[in-house]
C-alpha cells in the first residue's frame, strides 16, 4: 500500500506536458517517417559534390547553347558575317588575324577566324547549340529504341529473345565510324538532288537516324538483363495470373523499375554522341558550311594549326570540360541509384 508521503513525493504529469507530448509524438513520428527511392537517390547525390558540380557545369552549358541568339544578339555580332571581308585591316596579307591572340581584343572576345575573319565566340555559341541539341535528340531515339527493344527481348524471351539477340550482334559488329562516313552521302542524296545544296535540316536529320541506328545496342542489353531479372519476380507472376496483357505488364511493372540502368546508360552515351557528331564533321559527313559545329571548328583549326593556335583553344577547352563533366555526372548519377555506395 502506497503511503500517502509516497503520493506527495510522486511527479505527476502536468498540462503543460500533457500539451507538450502529442507536438513531440509528431516530430518523431516525421523522423522515422519512410523517405522514397527518388528522395533517398537525391540525399546521396547532393553530398557527392563532384556530381553536383558537374550538373551546375552541365547545366551551364546547356543554359549558354539554348540562349545562344541571345546573347548573340547583346554581344552585337554573329557567327555568319564575314567581318574579316568587310574589314580588311583584321587580316594581315596572309589572310590570318592581324591583332595578338588570333585577333582577341574588347571587340572580338575570342578572336577573329582565319581566312575569313568570321567571330570566334558566336561560333563557339553555335557550335555548341548545333553539337549539343543534335546528340540530344540522337540520344533519346537511340534510348527509345534500346528500350523497346530490350525490354521485348528480356519480357517474352524465347525465339523472340534469340532474334532480337542475333540483330543486336550483328549491329555491334559494324564498324561505327567507317559506316558513319559511308551512309551519311547515301542518306543525304535520298532527300536531295546530286546538283542541289542540302539543308541544314536534312543533314540534321542524317546525322541523328544514323546515330540512332548505329546506338541502341548497349541500351538494349542493359535492358534485356534487367527484364530478365524480373520477369520472373512474385509481382510480375501476381499481375499475370490476375490477367493483365504483356503490354499492360511491361508498361506497368517493368518499365517503373528499369528507369535507373536507363537513366544511367542514357548519361554515358550522350557525351559520346556528341563526339561521333564531331567527328562526322570533322571529316566533311556531317555539317558543312556556313552551319557552326565543334566538329567542323576543328576541322578548320586542324588546317591553320601551326599559324594561328588560337582558334582551337577555347572550341577544345569547351569540348573537353564539357565531356569530363558529363561523364562525372552519369558516374555520379550511377553512385547515387545504387543502394550500395558509400556515399
Amino acid at each position: 500500500m502506497t503511503s500517502p508521503i509516497e503520493l506527495e513525493g510522486a511527479e505527476t504529469p502536468s498540462l503543460v506536458d500533457k500539451e507538450s507530448a502529442p507536438q513531440s509524438d509528431a516530430k518523431e513520428s516525421k523522423k522515422l517517417e519512410g523517405r522514397s527511392p527518388g528522395q533517398l537517390m537525391w540525399g546521396r547525390f547532393k553530398r557527392d559534390r563532384t556530381g553536383v558540380v558537374s550538373a551546375v557545369v552541365v547545366l551551364f552549358f546547356f543554359v549558354i547553347a539554348a540562349a545562344a541568339p541571345l546573347i548573340s544578339k547583346v554581344y552585337g555580332k554573329d557567327p555568319y558575317t564575314l567581318y574579316g571581308q568587310e574589314r580588311p585591316e583584321l587580316l594581315d596579307m596572309f589572310t590570318m588575324p592581324a591583332g595578338p591572340a588570333g585577333g582577341m581584343n574588347g571587340e572580338f572576345w575570342f578572336g577573329i577566324e582565319p581566312r575569313l575573319g568570321r567571330d570566334v565566340f558566336t561560333q563557339l555559341l553555335y557550335g555548341m547549340r548545333t553539337s549539343m541539341f543534335t546528340a540530344l535528340a540522337a540520344t533519346v531515339l537511340m534510348t527509345v529504341l534500346g528500350v523497346l527493344i530490350g525490354l521485348a527481348g528480356g519480357y517474352f524471351g524465347g525465339k523472340t529473345d534469340y532474334w532480337l539477340g542475333r540483330i543486336t550482334d550483328f549491329f555491334m559488329a559494324l564498324p561505327n565510324q567507317l559506316f558513319f562516313v559511308a551512309a551519311m552521302p547515301v542518306i543525304t542524296t535520298v532527300f536531295v538532288a546530286p546538283d542541289e545544296e542540302t539543308p541544314t535540316y536534312v543533314r540534321t536529320s542524317a546525322i541523328i537516324i544514323v546515330l540512332s541506328f548505329l546506338g541502341w545496342m548497349s541500351m538494349a542489353r542493359i535492358v534485356r538483363a534487367a527484364a530478365m531479372s524480373l520477369r520472373d519476380r512474385e509481382f510480375i507472376e501476381a499481375a499475370r495470373i490476375s490477367g493483365a496483357s504483356p503490354w499492360r505488364i511491361i508498361r506497368k511493372e517493368l518499365m517503373p523499375n528499369i528507369v535507373t540502368p536507363t537513366l544511367v546508360q542514357a548519361t554515358l552515351t550522350l557525351p559520346s554522341t556528341i563526339l561521333s557528331i564531331a567527328f562526322l564533321s570533322f571529316v566533311g559527313v556531317g555539317y558543312v558550311e556556313p552551319t557552326p559545329d565543334w566538329g567542323r571548328m576543328f576541322a578548320i583549326g586542324a588546317d591553320i594549326v601551326e599559324q594561328d593556335p588560337y582558334y582551337m583553344l577555347f572550341p577544345g577547352v569547351a569540348m573537353v570540360v564539357f565531356v569530363v563533366a558529363f561523364n562525372l555526372l552519369g558516374d555520379s548519377v550511377r553512385d547515387a541509384f545504387d543502394p550500395k555506395t558509400g556515399r
